[in-house]
């Protein structure tokens, strides 16, 4: 089973174009070029499982189509979208803002979802998605050190009731560097895919280890993988599992 982690920033894009004529003016112009480019990497590493974060659910950016409908549509997937703000936020209110979500795709079918919110932070979703064997959890954590400590707080209560394989993957923000999850890991028996801790940001000289595939001890990593492709400030993970 192939797993795809990426970051893909709504397809806004990355460097210097991305910042012309003023700085981040990339969100404000439209991504259809860019998530081109996107699909068809992802439809080159056949992912059978996809976890996107910073998926546009559909604004003037990608005239009004969801990004994550579209790829399910083109590549043969189940897809689960859903906008990252809590349902209380002042961003879900705003036109830009209120599309941008994270999304998971699949090749299995979808037995079950939820979305569940942290109490702290702006980015407060959890995607949780059943298939046949297997449960997976995207997530897109704060920035700030206290939110994500609150809210690695919560994952955990959250995994502790699952006990089937499991992945949690996403956009962690770990600033503070690995140290930030040893509790967590600790606490959950949670397994990194990606051992030898290298770096995914930003994409065109990683530095930081941001993003994260972490699986339950049931799952055994055959391959990890993080290619060198910038169509966002993240590189993409790809991990190979056996059961």
């Amino acid at each position: 089973m192939r797993f795809l982690l990426y970051n893909i920033r709504y397809a806004a894009g990355h460097g210097s174009r991305f910042h012309f004529p003023f700085p981040y003016a990339g969100y404000l112009r439209h991504s259809h070029d860019n998530f081109s480019k996107i699909r068809e990497f992802i439809r080159s590493v056949q992912p059978d499982v996809m976890g996107l974060v910073e998926v546009d659910g559909g604004s003037f950016r990608t005239d009004q189509l969801c990004q994550a409908e579209m790829l399910a549509d083109q590549l043969g997937y189940y897809h689960v979208i859903e906008t990252k703000y809590g349902s209380a936020s002042m961003a879900k209110r705003l036109p830009l803002l209120k599309t941008q979500g994270n999304a998971v795709l699949t090749r299995m079918p979808i037995i079950s979802h939820r979305f569940h919110y942290f109490d702290e932070g702006v980015k407060r979703l959890v995607i949780q998605v059943c298939t046949e064997r297997l449960t997976i959890f995207l997530v897109h954590l704060s920035l700030t050190y206290r939110n994500r400590q609150y809210q690695l707080e919560r994952l955990y209560k959250l995994i502790r009731q699952v006990d089937r394989p499991m992945i949690l993957a996403g956009d962690f923000n770990v600033l503070w560097g690995m140290r930030e999850l040893e509790l967590f890991l600790g606490a959950t028996g949670l397994i990194s895919a990606n051992p030898e801790k290298k770096p995914s940001y930003p994409s065109r000289a990683p530095k930081r280890e941001l993003d994260f595939i972490l699986h339950s001890p049931e799952l055994k990593v055959v391959h990890f993988h993080i290619p060198s492709v910038t169509y966002s400030d993240h590189a993409p993970l790809i991990c190979d599992f056996t059961f």
